[in-house]
């Protein structure tokens, strides 16, 4: 496997990328037709076998199972090392006031909750899934 940069980020990853969405529990949300966790994981370690070394999931996907599922796998399957995991928020997954948006207690909170569900220190790549417009306020005009 070649592998390249991710823009100017520094990390080699894998010239294909695998999508996590379609890999969750079925029964816990969108989408409803991800893959359940054993077929995941073949498909997951299936790629790892080929030299892929570029996952990207997302909170909401299976509302959270996707990333559970990522995590456990990488865990059995791979050196942290040697794997780039990107992730993403946007969805609301809790009740309550904070529950959703781009604030930073928004954003603080997910990242913690990907970091427990994907069974990892950190996180290569966090990117916002959805624009809030809550969060950004009313644009200003310049003078």
């Amino acid at each position: 496997m070649q592998y390249t940069k991710l823009g100017r980020t520094g990390l080699d990853i894998s010239p294909i990328g695998i999508g996590c969405m379609g890999f969750g529990d079925p029964s816990r949300g969108y989408p409803s037709w991800s893959l359940d966790e054993e077929a995941s994981r073949r498909l997951i370690r299936h790629a790892l076998e080929a030299g892929i070394n570029f996952f990207d999931t997302a909170n909401l996907y299976s509302n959270g199972s996707s990333e559970e599922i990522l995590g456990r796998s990488l865990k059995d399957f791979a050196h942290r090392e040697n794997v780039v995991i990107a992730t993403k928020l946007s969805a609301p997954m809790r009740d309550g006031p904070n529950s959703i948006g781009l604030s930073r207690k928004a954003i603080m909170t997910e990242v913690d909750m990907s970091l427990k569900r994907l069974s990892t220190d950190y996180i290569d790549l966090y990117q916002i899934h959805r624009r809030d417009r809550t969060t950004l306020g009313k644009k200003r005009s310049r003078p």
